[in-house]
């Protein structure tokens, strides 16, 4: 099972903040300041890695965050410390800049997870001229009454509206509420992420978290919540309103995060064992009714990207394993991942007796 994490003080947080303000490279930096993460400190204190042990591996969320200069060093330092612990290391996540400096030392083996979107903002109204169903879906909402206003971290947080909108929306997942890098519970550790909120007659019907990415000037959409009875359109208007009020302020760099399984970065994957390569397949094929992958890509395609970079899994081992990935899931879902299908399950058929009463 996943190690419980020890309750981060303020200082441990505030010192987690100012590296994560100075280095964090990777899309997912700010994550780490999430519930949940256990964080590991360099000898100089000039580094922090976000990490949750789980099945003999400390998974941790994307990349070590230091000065690139210092990339290589933290690495071996950080796996040098979590082999003293009998534990092995997944990189989840990891992009480009942490697989060239991995790959120094020799052949790695890993996964080619998917593609990450990434967006000029400046370059927002271009797509919109270009794209008449996106500027279709922004009028659907707009007349309906729909107005986005950003919130300060102040007032969004804790606040028991934006609880309930997101309670609404985890009951509506075909999966358990997921942890380490989909964290659902941002409202109380703001900070310095920035919320949009869009309101119907007074009534919030949807909210966007985005979380900075300090060393590109960039930020992440972490989190784009809506009610069920949100008119179509909300959530195009929340992610129109973020990009409008980023570019205003000069910011090239937007992603909507990780599309898991995504084959539009172009790159062509590793040569993968036979086994992993039915195992994605089955996942892709069956696994709708717990996460529609397919959907998630074909949505954040419609707004245009002006790249996808892909986004690794990269172990520490010789050779990646089914443990490797069995230790992904739980760090996901912070329990045996049997166990997450199970409930999963569970769920899907406590639905279709309401979908079937409700008939």
């Amino acid at each position: 099972m996943t190690t419980k994490p020890s309750p981060a003080t303020s200082e441990t947080l505030d010192a987690v903040r100012d590296l994560v303000m100075s280095h964090g490279w990777n899309a997912t930096s700010y994550q780490i300041l999430n519930p949940g993460f256990m964080r590991w400190f360099s000898q100089r204190g000039d580094a922090v890695v976000g990490f949750v042990t789980a099945a003999g591996y400390r998974v941790v969320a994307g990349a070590p965050i230091c000065s690139r200069d210092r990339l290589g060093e933290v690495v071996e330092e950080f796996e040098a410390a979590t082999r003293a612990r009998g534990l092995r290391t997944c990189y989840f996540a990891a992009d480009g800049q942490l697989a060239s400096q991995l790959e120094k030392r020799g052949p790695l083996d890993r996964i080619l997870l998917g593609a990450q979107p990434v967006w000029n903002p400046a370059h927002w109204q271009d797509i919109l001229n270009a794209k008449a169903s996106l500027r279709a879906q922004l009028n659907r909402a707009g007349n309906k009454g729909v107005v986005v206003t950003e919130w300060s971290a102040a007032r969004a947080d804790e606040h028991p509206e934006l609880h309930r909108c997101l309670e609404e929306w985890l009951e509506t997942r075909g999966l358990p509420p997921l942890h380490f890098l989909v964290e659902p519970e941002t409202l109380g550790r703001l900070y310095d992420r920035r919320v949009f909120v869009a309101e119907q007659c007074r009534a919030i019907v949807g909210f966007l978290v985005a979380s900075p990415v300090p060393a590109r000037g960039g930020w992440l959409i972490e989190q784009i919540i809506r009610r069920q009875q949100a008119p179509n359109g909300t959530t195009e208007l929340l992610i129109d309103a973020a990009w409008r009020a980023l570019a205003a302020e000069g910011v090239d760099y937007v992603t909507l995060g990780l599309s898991p399984l995504s084959r539009r970065s172009g790159v062509t994957p590793p040569r993968q064992h036979l086994w992993l390569r039915g195992l994605l397949a089955w996942v892709r094929a069956h696994g709708l009714r717990f996460y529609n992958f397919d959907g998630l890509d074909a949505f954040k395609a419609k707004f245009v990207p002006e790249r996808w970079d892909p986004i690794w899994a990269i172990t520490s081992d010789r050779r990646l394993g089914v443990w490797t990935l069995y230790a992904i899931a739980e760090a996901f879902g912070k329990m045996s991942p049997v166990l997450l299908v199970g409930q999963a399950l569970g769920r899907a058929v406590v639905k279709e007796l309401e979908w079937l009463r409700q008939r």
